[in-house]
């Protein structure tokens, strides 16, 4: 959600891979369709780049931070600039820069249906 509102508008791509990635969390759909309307304008949300509690699941927030940047075919300075930050913050630099490579070569059809989110257990 934070990576969303870095260029100031949410593209309706974005929405749609977003309410996919909340179904995939556990998430409501009211919930998440909510979370994605007000994120721009909640001035109350923490724009820090978390610090995960183990670097796979750093890897996998970077990998899927990359395919909802891509939505529009073009990772804005905004969302690069806040994903070094997560990538320095969770000492993971190398693999935000071998995703980056990786995806840049991909369809995005393909890189959405390789989301890492799904490789987590959620229960």
């Amino acid at each position: 959600m934070l990576l969303i509102r870095k260029d100031r508008e949410i593209r309706n791509e974005e929405k749609q891979l977003m309410m996919r990635i909340g179904a995939i969390m556990g998430f409501e759909k009211k919930f998440c369709k909510n979370a994605i309307d007000e994120i721009i304008s909640n001035k109350n949300i923490d724009d820090s780049p978390p610090l995960f509690s183990k670097p796979k699941i750093a890897e996998y927030f970077i990998h899927d931070a990359i395919i909802i940047s891509l939505t529009d075919k073009k990772i804005h300075e905004a969302e690069l600039g806040w994903l070094k930050e997560v990538a320095r913050t969770n000492g993971i630099e190398n693999i935000l820069n071998a995703c980056l490579k990786k995806m840049a070569k991909g369809k995005r059809q393909e890189t959405e249906n390789n989301l890492a989110v799904n490789k987590l257990d959620w229960d």
